[in-house]
């Protein structure tokens, strides 16, 4: 890192939630609910946009219900970081969240390593393929209590693909910081090719082991180095 960083974006899914989480208990979730959820709250409208961004993606196309959900859930199946998918997701983690149904997970070293970075004077980012909601679920129902207040902003695919390295230089603009001064850190290679062809910053959080990577790879985050 030659320049200081003055900022840092964090994916939190692998590098600071465990995918197992994500995986294994966040998608299951989804899947089993987005039928009957979108059968309740077709009439509201965070999940009546998302329902017609869906059928704009699939070409113009005025969706029925079931097929929305047949849509959604083959989205789901692919891994496709479709924002309407997402935003939907997001409404059904917050039902049970606050239910108390679910409690998300972070890694042990996360929020007193962005306590501290936010103390330090860094302003820290998110920037994830899920929707704000779901980011702001995850960082405000753990263990380690709501972390929501250390970070300035939460981007989502509304501001572009995470391989993308356009969706970067956007957020770059939008902080009003160089690019250089901005850190990205993930667990996906591919994000953060695109991120360093922005110019930012990157480092990869092998939390898996260690990693051959063409970009500085740090275990965790407690033990990066982020300079004074």
């Amino acid at each position: 890192m030659n320049e200081q960083v003055r900022a840092v974006l964090i994916e939190l899914e692998g590098a600071a939630v465990p995918m197992a989480f994500v995986t294994g208990t966040l998608t299951p979730l989804a899947q089993a609910r987005l039928g009957a959820f979108i059968a309740e709250h077709a009439s509201d409208p965070d999940v009546e946009d998302a329902l017609e961004e869906t059928g704009r993606l699939l070409g113009g196309f005025d969706l029925k219900l079931e097929e929305a959900e047949a849509l959604l859930l083959r989205w789901m199946k692919q891994n496709r970081k479709a924002t309407p998918l997402k935003t939907i997701q997001g409404l059904i983690w917050r039902e049970s969240y606050e239910a108390g149904s679910i409690k998300s997970e972070l890694y042990p070293d996360v929020a007193e390593s962005l306590r501290s970075w936010a103390s330090s004077g860094r302003r820290l980012f998110v920037y994830s393929s899920n929707s704000r909601l779901a980011q702001q679920l995850l960082l405000s129902h753990s263990a380690a209590g709501d972390l929501t207040s250390l970070f300035e902003e939460f981007f989502d695919t509304s501001i572009g693909q995470k391989i993308e390295p356009a969706s970067y230089r956007a957020i770059c603009e939008r902080l009003d910081l160089p690019s250089g001064s901005v850190l990205a850190l993930s667990g996906d290679g591919e994000e953060l090719d695109a991120a360093q062809s922005a110019g930012l910053a990157t480092t990869l959080i092998a939390r898996e082991g260690p990693a051959d990577s063409r970009h500085a790879v740090s275990p965790d985050f407690a033990s990066l180095n982020l300079g004074s």
